[in-house]
């Protein structure tokens, strides 16, 4: 075995290595992040439905009371109006 190939060998493979890298200085910017005045009530409107309830109580309890007293009573024509109304809005 020769040393002097495995020397020249060697000396290759040192001067196939990458330089290293230097690291780049920050530059101080910063991302930000700005919500319009609309972005900001979209999400005030958005927060005040999703803490609202559902089914409004006081609604249903006066409907319930009417009907349980067998006093509540459906207009026909007002009925038949509002889904006329409906079904020309869907369409």
């Amino acid at each position: 075995m020769r040393i002097e190939a495995y020397t020249q060998v060697q000396q290759l493979y040192k001067a196939n290595k990458p330089a290293k890298v230097q690291e780049t200085k920050k530059t101080g910017f910063a991302d930000q992040l700005q919500i319009s005045s609309i972005g900001k009530d979209i999400q005030t409107a958005k927060t005040a439905v999703a803490q609202s309830p559902d089914i409004r109580a006081d609604l249903v309890a006066s409907v319930k009371e009417k009907i349980q007293a067998g006093t509540y009573q459906v207009d026909a024509e007002s009925f038949a109006d509002k889904l006329f109304a409906k079904y020309e809005e869907l369409r």
